[in-house]
């Protein structure tokens, strides 16, 4: 295999790298770069994601008809490669990346034309109702139901983890239209506007003192029959689809990237016994071993990019991407703590803004904090391992 780009791949290298040069300001970097800490996350969010789309590269997997664009693997991977390289975040997932492509896939014209331009404007900020108080990893357990009367359902029910539902306008919701059969029948797919009367969003605090996470409850919301995607009862099958586009992004290999250059970058600079830690045998081995990890998953994506290229879907690759990518994410988070020492052991918020030790220290611990929870989301590593046991090695 010949992993040479060729003049017209470099010269779409240098073009996009010039992009995320000038795109990525002072002003904007100012408001992202607290990530999901900054108060301006969404501003920052918008502004990135409308400059985007002004080059027409917010939605480039989409299909040509609906905004995206006819790219190659190869520009695929250099576009998200080179996004990384300039610290520049991913769009939103939800919208984007998650319920774009079931509306795009299996909604009605009326629904491509009425819910994607807003998307690509980024005029309406979508999250994901899936998970539900009790229901754990089992997402066929949801139990938040919808009754039809005449033209709309009447929404009942919670939903949980919900991640930026205190600023979304729009949320995606699995509910149950029908008890009589399987659990995995009988779920249907929703879009629910957030300003619906009877709709009431309950923070939930987390360990990593950032406030992303909610509980949204439905209490008799009517939402019009036309919000529904696709068939009554087929919901399920939706949403795997969504769920496979979901785990792609989770991945996050740009991310990884770009995180373990500034974990090396961290380790030389610091000392232990009189030496930079990256002299230290056993820490150099982890990280050899977890760029090595990296760089197989760097290539698993590209095959599945390629086969995406091709007209296939992404099957049960996406589970692969997944469990790796957020493990790899998890090794990274712990060997910044190591990097940080006692100071990562410090909860900085106590401090009255004090800075205590490594200005890194307190951001390393509320990445580790976080990425706890990456074993779960967009289905638990246990879930994926079953997928993969099944689906590619036939077990």
């Amino acid at each position: 295999m010949d992993t040479r780009f060729s003049d017209e791949e470099l010269a779409f290298q240098a073009e996009v790298r010039q992009f995320f040069a000038e795109v990525m300001d002072d002003d904007l970097n100012a408001m992202l770069a607290a990530g999901e800490a900054s108060p301006k996350l969404k501003e920052g969010m918008v502004e990135y994601q409308r400059r985007l789309n002004a080059k027409g590269w917010l939605a480039p997997g989409w299909p040509v008809e609906y905004g995206g664009q006819d790219w190659t693997a190869t520009q695929h991977y250099i576009f998200n490669a080179e996004r990384g390289n300039a610290g520049a975040l991913a769009p939103i997932p939800f919208g984007v990346t998650m319920v774009a492509p079931v509306i795009y896939t299996y909604g009605t014209e009326e629904q491509k034309a009425r819910f994607l331009p807003r998307i690509l404007t980024s005029d309406d900020w979508w999250c994901q109702g899936y998970s539900e108080p009790g229901a754990g990893s089992d997402l066929a357990s949801l139990q938040c139901k919808a009754e039809r009367e005449g033209d709309e359902y009447v929404v009942t029910g919670s939903k949980i983890w919900t991640s930026f539902a205190q600023a979304a306008d729009w949320i995606f919701c699995l509910v149950r239209t029908d008890n009589s059969g399987r659990k995995q029948d009988g779920i249907s797919f929703l879009l629910i506007d957030m300003k619906t009367p009877g709709v009431t969003v309950s923070q939930i605090e987390t360990i990593d003192g950032i406030y992303h996470l909610n509980e949204v409850h439905f209490d008799n919301v009517r939402v019009p029959v036309e919000n529904r995607i696709g068939e009554e009862g087929k919901g399920w099958t939706y949403a795997k689809s969504l769920l496979v586009h979901e785990r792609l992004s989770i991945a996050e290999v740009p991310e990884s990237r770009r995180n373990l250059e500034k974990l090396r970058a961290l380790a030389r600079a610091e000392v232990n016994g009189g030496d930079s830690l990256l002299d230290d045998p056993i820490f150099a081995a982890r990280l050899a071993e977890v760029e090595i990890d990296l760089m197989a998953l760097e290539f698993t994506e590209l095959r599945v990019l390629a086969s995406a290229a091709e007209g296939g879907m992404p099957g049960p690759e996406s589970s692969l991407l997944k469990l790796q990518g957020t493990t790899i994410q998890k090794t990274l988070q712990e060997l910044r703590m190591d990097v940080a020492g006692y100071y990562s052991q410090a909860l900085q918020g106590d401090l009255d803004g004090a800075q205590f030790g490594h200005d890194f220290a307190d951001v390393a611990q509320k990445q580790y904090f976080r990425g706890r929870a990456s074993s779960i989301y967009g289905g638990s590593d246990e879930v994926q391992k079953n997928v993969t046991a099944k689906h590619v090695l036939g077990l």
